[in-house]
């Protein structure tokens, strides 16, 4: 122990105390807290309104500033997965200069700028401000949840409209939180909270079979699958019954939703509409666009064609590519600000080459290992896997809302370790010192 407080001289005292009175200095502690507080639990609410994030996103960083993190900055940049996520913006925002479109190279930039908000997230979170991020997280999404049945089962709308929110984002969601209450109730030691987490997900699954995401619900089970593994493969019993179980709720499921059952009909007309060569469907539109992507990948492999040269690119080759066999695309799909190539691979490939491929590999490996790191194995496996996964079929940068839910759990689940672990290294001190 140390008694060095208790020995400084009052010269030293006067040089560490600070101007302002002992009261004020509190005070001003309090409200940098309080903003911080607030921050983090609008954050969690306002992640799911476009106009809301932005001025959420613009506070969570005042707060961070005024908290004094910038201080700290050089130890944020240590975690594997801030040092990746400043990597991969830097090798977008190089992209420009190589690209034709300046306006669109920076757009498609702040799309991947969204990563950064995990630096100030992090940063603020402690101890004390955890129970807020929290109740924030918490509190939005069963309020979207609630919308988002209201608009399902009284309106007969997919997705929230209210909330400017596509049945993909709200189909994502779903399965995240699917996903998450099965994590934490294998997790649990709580017989009451394992079943209640399992009626949870069980009735998540329900409502993603309803929506028109069939990407969205694929990735969804093919999350469980290896996540049910993690957490049982050391109890063979466990594992096969718990299995068992989930399929035979998954069947149940499927075979009561009349949506799930016309979305696979629709599937397998569009797949024999491709195989004729007509890929003016939803399916066939992607297996296009993936081909034309490929063959701009492959003409620029190292540094790619620009950042945001992925719609110009598209509109040029789709003409004469293949002697104009998707030529009538364009007229399937109108032209958008935000056109992109439904997987993450090929549009970042299109953008900044294999450079950007690399660069969004190691962000991926850097997240899974920055929660191993903090004894999170299993979550940050199927972190990675839900967000490899969907990435094959949309972008996770385009989807901000879910790109704001998945770092945020990530933030949460390290401060969470890293608190859990202090308080556990202190028991062993203060067992060693009696």
């Amino acid at each position: 122990m140390s008694f060095e407080s208790e020995v400084r001289s009052p010269e030293d005292r006067i040089h560490q105390t600070p101007a302002s009175s002992p009261s004020q200095t509190q005070g001003a502690f309090n409200w940098r807290d309080v903003l911080a507080k607030s921050a983090l639990f609008f954050f969690g609410i306002a992640l799911w309104s476009k106009g809301l994030s932005f001025y959420a996103y613009h506070l969570l960083i005042l707060a961070w500033i005024l908290d004094g993190s910038l201080a700290r900055l050089r130890d944020m940049i240590k975690e594997p997965f801030v040092l990746a996520t400043l990597i991969l913006c830097i090798v977008v925002a190089l992209g420009i200069l190589w690209s034709d479109d300046l306006k669109s190279g920076f757009r498609i930039w702040r799309r991947y700028f969204a990563f950064l908000v995990f630096i100030p997230y992090l940063s603020l979170l402690n101890k004390e401000r955890l129970s807020w991020a929290i109740s924030g997280l918490l509190v939005g999404y069963f309020s979207v949840l609630l919308i988002g049945i209201y608009q399902w089962v009284i309106v007969g709308v997919q997705g929230i409209p209210p909330l400017h929110m596509a049945y993909l984002d709200f189909s994502l969601m779903l399965g995240i939180g699917a996903i998450l209450a099965l994590y934490i109730a294998g997790t649990s030691s709580n017989k009451k909270v394992r079943s209640l987490l399992w009626l949870l997900a069980v009735f998540l699954l329900f409502i993603q079979f309803n929506q028109h995401a069939r990407a969205a619900l694929y990735t969804t089970l093919f999350t469980i699958v290896p996540l049910i593994f993690m957490l049982y493969k050391t109890r063979i019993r466990t594992l096969l019954s718990v299995s068992a179980t989930l399929i035979v709720v998954i069947l149940v499921i499927a075979y009561s939703s009349e949506n799930f059952q016309e979305r696979l009909i629709q599937v397998r007309h569009d797949i024999e509409l491709t195989q004729q060569k007509k890929y003016d469907t939803s399916l066939g539109y992607r297996f296009a666009i993936w081909d034309v992507g490929l063959h701009g990948i492959t003409q620029r492999p190292i540094f790619g064609h620009g950042t945001g040269m992925a719609q110009s690119y598209f509109d040029e080759t789709v003409l004469t590519y293949k002697g104009g066999l998707y030529k009538d695309l364009p007229k399937f799909v109108k032209a958008t600000r935000d056109f992109h190539y439904h997987n993450d691979w090929v549009d970042i490939g299109m953008h900044v080459g294999a450079v950007g491929i690399l660069a969004f590999a190691f962000l991926l490996w850097s997240w899974f290992q920055n929660l191993r790191a903090h004894q999170l194995t299993i979550l940050g496996a199927i972190l990675v896997c839900f967000v490899f996964l969907s990435g094959l079929t949309s972008l996770i940068v385009h989807e901000t809302k879910i790109l704001y839910l998945l770092l945020s759990i990530t933030a949460i689940g390290i401060t969470w370790q890293k608190e859990n672990g202090l308080l556990v290294s202190r028991d062993k001190n203060q067992c060693s010192l009696r």
